[in-house]
């Protein structure tokens, strides 16, 4: 497997490694022991499957106060995947990481505790998948506005596919600081 770190210390980037022949392929996606040393927690207690068109834009989410960590991969298709730090205190507070996540590539990203998720679905359909950290919590659930022009996320699409209650979410210097997540020196 190989791992890229990125622009944020705490984001990951995984390619695990594909095994294949004119069969097929085959692909480890998790192993608890291997994850953790490469910084990915060792305790998931959720996994969730989304399907989505072309054109669909889900996020940028978040839940707080109990946080979800997510390990996100995309089973068939392309996605422009975004993991926003909006962690109050943190050094890249409104920075981000995106890539090109695919069916194809294999890749993963870890998103941890603490910041917002979201992506856009590059390809005709698109089967995304992810493991959390913690339960999802409707009471917990928040978003910050995926076009915040403050963010300078490069979207590769214009016109999104988005529910209505994505596109009523504020920019992040909007939203209250009571409800964002805070940065915990420690925790890293």
């Amino acid at each position: 497997m190989e791992i890229l770190q990125t622009v944020i210390p705490e984001v990951v980037l995984l390619k695990p490694r594909a095994f294949g022949d004119p069969r097929g392929w085959f692909l480890e996606t998790w192993q608890q022991v291997r994850y953790s040393d490469f910084g990915v927690p060792m305790r998931f207690v959720q996994d969730n499957v989304s399907f989505s068109q072309r054109g669909v834009l889900r996020g940028l989410h978040y839940q707080y106060p109990h946080p979800q960590g997510k390990l996100v991969q995309v089973l068939q298709g392309e996605v422009f995947d975004v993991a926003l730090d909006i962690r109050i205190g943190s050094p890249t507070f409104g920075r981000h990481v995106s890539a090109h996540l695919s069916g194809d590539n294999h890749h993963q990203m870890y998103i941890p505790e603490g910041f917002a998720h979201g992506f856009c679905v590059l390809s005709e359909t698109a089967l995304f998948s992810y493991k959390c950290t913690e339960f999802y919590k409707p009471e917990c659930e928040g978003g910050i506005l995926w076009n915040d022009p403050e963010l300078e996320i490069k979207w590769p699409i214009d016109n999104p596919s988005l529910s209505l209650k994505d596109s009523r979410f504020l920019t992040l210097k909007q939203t209250s600081q009571d409800l964002l997540p805070r940065y915990e020196e420690e925790s890293r």
